[in-house]
């Protein structure tokens, strides 16, 4: 019987383990299924999906309108979500899919009431840190609204609890039948500028600081671009934004143009290959290899900007304002200025990423004779045929959006702003202009916060069709610019997962890596312009300036009055002392004189200790976008490049302006600045330089010793240098850099690389005979020790720099 028992138990046994043996080899049969993990940041808890096989992660909210949908797929079951709550997998919903097909599916889904808000850019939200706000409710409730401009600090964690609470808001609003989730795609200007006079930036240290474009671009360093460009990208979605409103790529060929900084300089093949490593770098994503994988978590949309291109305004003027509305073609060189956008950021050749939408300029296109270019007097937005250069004649079908306000004008009477950039259609109504800007083939409002415009610009074009004005209806139409709507944020992945991580956003945005890289960016963009008897050089052990006294002069800046804010003075000395006093034993600055409660003036300290005067100079401040520069009181006036007074009566002065508007008797505005005087706000700075100078000579004098005196040009353009050069020991210039990275040149800390992505005058002769559309056009600055300030001009230790960047971009 015991032997019995024994084998009963030993066939229980055998049965056993073959049953578990079964068990598993069903169990390793059962296809691989996603997983969920539950997230609470903030006060908003979604819920976090990771598909197996490489497959999308989505996110939705833990109790919002948005359900799983499941589905096996040979060896994996996916998680889908149910963005319309069908309870059916739609091919949009699809994140297999191709995204061209999914993108037009779901345009065919969408009413014109959806269509229209997703039409809408907002206009600039300022205080993430407020979280969602009732107004900004209203508009992604009632205007469908669903593209913000994030235009706040670099507040990390307001950031990420900004996006999560709008994303949770907008998907709570898709609870219900017939509606569908569609996310909020947040948008920025440049916001990782180093230097504080950038005129596009963002408060806050938590981003890593990289120079201006124009920065970039005196790297003449397509790696540079290349990695700034997956940097900025990473950081930014670690933020929540998934568009850049940038780069400008335009060619800035007049050196007055307030917006140069802006751009990657004057040079076409410059600016194209910085143009194409930009977009390559932002619309990707990389492995854990650093192999491009293609769009992804880090990738954010590129809209390149200001078709066809805005760097021409007549005498430099800005096209913000009425003062510049009009950019101007006298060299006959606009198919130039279209190289950057269709042989680089677009990509039409296929060799690299093509950019997924594009910003249209504000200026009206004027040629050498004062005409319209293409034949109307209208802005960008409104003039098809420029337009066209894209859609027809290039094949684009990406997103084009206007830049912000092109829909309104100055003199609407709900104007509040007091900017409205209009031109050539104020007369027409708000919903005619919206309908205009349909006409052309633009797809998006810029700064449009209100959905009903679109709507009645809908109606408009219905009216249109049913007379046979138009090709096709208002539904077709509508559709069109629908599907690269939605396409523009399926290719980011936000449809799949809005949600952000705080913990991990902040290890990712202004990680040690990036900061480390940005600084590298900043060093490698400094030019040096001269070094009189080796006053900078590589830094030596046995000079310790921690032993040394560094002067730096204040100088006063008359900021001028702008449509968001009044002018203002400011006394400061002209590097920071903070870090000056990192790296030198004293820092001794000025003391400032008043009278009637402002500065006049500084009383400079007792010098007899210093061993270098070290100076900080601005580009010469005609003003900014928002200041209507180069007009005041219905005169218009010159844009200087030069600190000293600028009166332009010289021979190659206009008398007579190419552009102007039709007056009202049918005559021509004339906008010359013939006689009249330049205006800048920061000519103090070429006064402390003098005094600097001063002080250093009644030292020499009454001591003996050589104090050299340094410039540290802090530039926005070319600058007019014969002003203060030969009275320089040395000048070195940078592009939106911060000034630890000038001290880091000027002390040794590494050999200067930078080379001059502009050219820089001989004066204003010369500045006033280029024409506002060529570039290299200008005799260039030789200084008093034969050097000539041109394109692609830069000094290292041993001399002027040669290397494979100049034989590649200097002709």
């Amino acid at each position: 019987m015991k032997k019995v028992g024994k084998f009963i138990t030993l066939l229980s046994l055998s049965v056993l383990l073959a049953a578990c043996s079964q068990e598993e080899k069903l169990k390793d049969a059962s296809p691989e299924k996603y997983t969920t993990e539950e997230k609470t940041e903030g006060n908003v808890t979604y819920v976090q999906v990771e598909n197996p096989n490489g497959g999308a992660v989505l996110g939705y909210l833990k109790d919002g309108g948005v359900t799983l949908l499941e589905e096996e797929d040979g060896d994996y079951t996916y998680a889908f979500k149910d963005m319309n709550g069908n309870g059916k997998l739609d091919e949009w919903e699809d994140w297999r899919k191709d995204i061209d097909a999914r993108a037009k599916s779901l345009a065919e889904e969408l009413t014109k009431e959806e269509i229209a808000g997703l039409m809408l850019f907002s206009s600039h939200e300022r205080e993430p840190e407020n979280g969602l706000t009732d107004d900004q409710k209203a508009y992604l409730k009632d205007d469908n609204l669903r593209n913000v401009l994030n235009a706040g600090g670099n507040d990390v964690e307001a950031a990420v609890n900004w996006n999560n609470e709008m994303q949770a808001y907008v998907e709570e609003l898709s609870t219900g039948e017939g509606k569908k989730f569609i996310p909020v795609n947040f948008s920025s200007d440049p916001r990782s500028t180093a230097g504080s006079d950038a005129a596009y930036n963002a408060e806050g240290d938590d981003i890593s600081r990289w120079p201006s474009n124009l920065g970039i671009a005196a790297t003449f360093d397509t790696e540079t671009m290349l990695t700034f460009a997956q940097a900025a990208s990473e950081e930014y979605r670690a933020m929540g934004i998934a568009t850049a409103l940038g780069p400008q790529i335009e060619l800035a060929t007049d050196p007055r143009w307030l917006r140069a900084d802006g751009t990657f300089g004057e040079d076409t093949a410059l600016a194209t290959d910085m143009a194409k490593a930009y977009v390559d770098g932002s619309q990707s994503s990389y492995d854990a290899d650093g192999k491009d994988i293609g769009w992804g978590a880090d990738s954010i949309n590129a809209m390149v900007k200001h078709f066809p291109g805005d760097g021409m305004g007549e005498g430099g003027r800005e096209s913000h304002m009425n003062s510049g509305k009009y950019a101007v073609y006298p060299g006959g060189n606009f198919e130039e200025h279209l190289k950057p956008f269709i042989d680089g950021a677009l990509n039409l050749d296929g060799e690299t990423k093509e950019a997924a939408s594009v910003m249209s300029s504000y200026s009206v296109a004027i040629d050498k004779d004062g005409n319209p270019l293409f034949g109307v007097n209208k802005g960008s937005a409104y003039d098809k045929d420029k337009i066209d250069i894209l859609r027809k004649d290039n094949g684009y079908e990406g997103i084009i959006c206007t830049d912000w306000t092109v829909t309104s004008a100055i003199d609407d009477p709900d104007n509040v702003l007091g900017i409205g950039t209009a031109w050539g259609v104020e007369d027409e109504t708000v919903a005619q202009r919206h309908y205009e800007v349909l006409l052309t083939g633009v797809d998006m409002f810029g700064g449009n916060n209100a959905i009903q415009p679109v709507l009645d610009a809908y109606d408009i074009w219905d009216e249109a069709y049913e007379k046979g004005d138009v090709d096709i209806s208002a539904e077709e139409r509508f559709q069109q610019s629908g599907a690269r709507l939605v396409k523009m944020m399926m290719l980011p992945g936000i449809f799949e997962n809005p949600y952000l991580s705080l913990e991990s956003s902040s290890e990712i945005v202004g990680s040690k890596e990036k900061n480390e890289a940005g600084y590298q960016a900043q060093l490698d963009s400094v030019v040096m312009l001269k070094n009189s008897d080796d006053t900078i050089k590589e830094a030596d052990v046995e000079v310790d300036y921690k032993d040394k006294v560094v002067y730096i002069p204040s100088s006063i800046h008359h900021e001028f009055k702008t449509v968001f804010a009044d002018a203002k003075d400011t006394a400061d000395p002209t590097m920071n002392v903070e870090i000056a006093e990192g790296y030198f034993k004293e820092v001794l600055t000025d003391t400032p004189v008043e009278k009637d409660g402002k500065v006049t003036g500084f009383e400079a300290p007792d010098l007899k200790d210093v061993d270098m005067i070290v100076v900080g100079m601005g580009s010469p401040d005609n003003g900014s976008p928002f200041s209507s520069a180069g007009l005041k009181d219905d005169t218009f006036y010159p844009l200087s490049l030069q600190y000293g007074t600028y009166k332009a009566d010289g021979d190659a002065v206009r008398k007579t302006s190419i552009s102007g508007d039709v007056l009202a008797d049918g005559t021509k505005e004339n906008r010359s600045y013939y006689g009249e005087t330049a205006i800048i706000s920061n000519s103090y700075d070429l006064e402390a330089f003098k005094n600097a100078k001063k002080q250093s000579e009644a030292i020499e004098k009454e001591t003996g010793k050589k104090v050299p005196v340094v410039v540290v040009l802090k530039a926005k353009n070319p600058v007019v240098v014969s002003e203060f050069e030969k009275d320089a020991d040395a000048i070195i210039t940078g592009f939106s850099v911060s000034d630890q990275a000038y001290f880091d040149i000027l002390l040794g800390k590494q050999e200067p690389k930078g080379l001059l992505p502009m050219q820089f005058p001989a004066d204003m002769e010369t500045v006033e005979k280029q024409e506002e559309d060529v570039a290299h056009d200008m005799e260039s600055y030789k200084d008093s020790e034969g050097n000539t300030y041109d394109f692609g001009y830069g000094l290292n230790y041993e001399g002027q720099i040669s290397d494979a960047r100049t034989e590649k971009y200097v002709k």
